[in-house]
């Protein structure tokens, strides 16, 4: 089954998650100000994984109705 547009979005959102989440347990931040801007990211990451998943399961709810 080919994936899905949603799908293929949130394996990036995954991706970059991982890697920031890589970073900042690895202790590599090499300041505070670096560390908020790693961890700021990883919410906005968390954020936009959320909405997607949301567009998907209402885009899915809908075309059930078609």
């Amino acid at each position: 089954m080919a994936k899905t547009v949603f799908e293929t979005i949130n394996e990036e959102l995954d991706s970059q998650l991982q890697s920031k989440i890589d970073f900042l347990v690895s202790g590599r931040p090499e300041d505070y100000a670096q560390y908020r801007e790693v961890v700021g990211t990883i919410r906005g990451l968390r954020a936009c994984r959320q909405y997607v998943e949301d567009l998907s399961r209402n885009f899915m709810e809908d075309d059930d109705y078609e």
